[in-house]
């Protein structure tokens, strides 16, 4: 039996690693967020693992309004930089192993092939620079992490751009949508369970590693899929970033390379559009 701690458990990512683990009788799973476990609290945090004795710690909770960021430095540094750090200093002092999910906005997203492991980061904004620090302050500690950055995250669960989209399918005959950035639509739940394969793996292989589906869209292919699949008749008009100003600096390419992963954990990942067909069918009740 694996007792697992999930942080940030209201979250896409900690919903679907809940639906994920309920279905394994070898895991037994305590789910956290800002009301139970204040993460920022180091003495607080050193105490919870102490009293629960984990074998792995998923930190899923982060300050993820990106534009928000802008203006709220502070704590978007204290949930994305701090935190972590209490997280793994803690988890040394107890000898529980981290998996923490990072962010392809660790990346200046200039780049013109799918970013290794290894690449050079520059991040733009003051979200993707706490995440990448996060990092650093994460391996400062603990030597034993894993760290796994993923990019374009969508669920069934909470606010994210499916949702949007079907939303404004009820009340939008037309919409434009930003064409020129370029990425790789990730399903949580793809990603919860390649993490559950990881904490099953009998090998733990510490390091970073990027993890999104198969394939490449720009937002506007995303938001063409996305209607096409629910059968939704919406017109949609690509535009450039230049067109959609927003406080915070968008990657224009933020394509992950997933070959490190699949490598070492032997995943088979989904391609992108097969996901979102089965998230749309789950959202429709079908």
């Amino acid at each position: 039996m694996k007792k697992i701690l999930v942080t940030g458990c209201y979250g896409q990512l900690g919903s679907s690693l809940k639906r994920e683990f309920d279905g394994d009788p070898e895991i037994e799973a305590t789910y956290t967020d800002y009301d139970t476990l204040d993460i920022t609290d180091r003495e607080a945090v050193e105490r919870f693992l102490k009293d629960h004795n984990f074998d792995v710690i998923v930190n899923c909770a982060a300050y993820t309004a990106v534009d928000k960021a802008e203006t709220d430095e502070i704590l978007c540094s204290m949930l994305n930089t701090g935190a972590v750090g209490n997280l793994g200093e803690a988890a040394v002092k107890t000898g529980s192993k981290v998996i923490h999910i990072s962010t392809d906005y660790v990346f200046s997203g200039q780049g013109f092939r799918p970013y290794e492991e290894n690449d050079e980061p520059y991040p733009q904004g003051i979200y993707g620079r706490t995440k990448l620090e996060g990092e650093g302050l994460l391996t400062s500690f603990c030597q034993n992490a894993i760290i796994i950055r993923t990019a374009w995250l969508y669920s069934e669960y909470g606010n994210n751009f499916v949702k949007t989209m079907l939303r404004k399918s009820e009340t939008d005959a037309e919409i434009s949508v930003v064409a020129d950035q370029i990425g790789s639509p990730t399903y949580a739940g793809d990603l919860a369970h390649a993490i559950h394969k990881i904490i099953n793996n009998k090998e733990w292989h510490p390091g970073i590693f990027h993890f999104t589906n198969e394939g490449v869209a720009s937002w506007y292919d995303f938001a063409k899929a996305i209607f096409e699949l629910s059968e939704k008749k919406v017109k949609v008009n690509p535009i450039p970033s230049s067109a959609y100003k927003t406080a915070a600096k968008r990657p224009l390419y933020s394509v992950l390379s997933k070959r490190k992963i699949k490598r070492t954990y032997g995943l088979e990942v989904p391609y992108w559009r097969d996901s979102l067909s089965k998230c749309l069918r789950i959202l429709a009740g079908k």
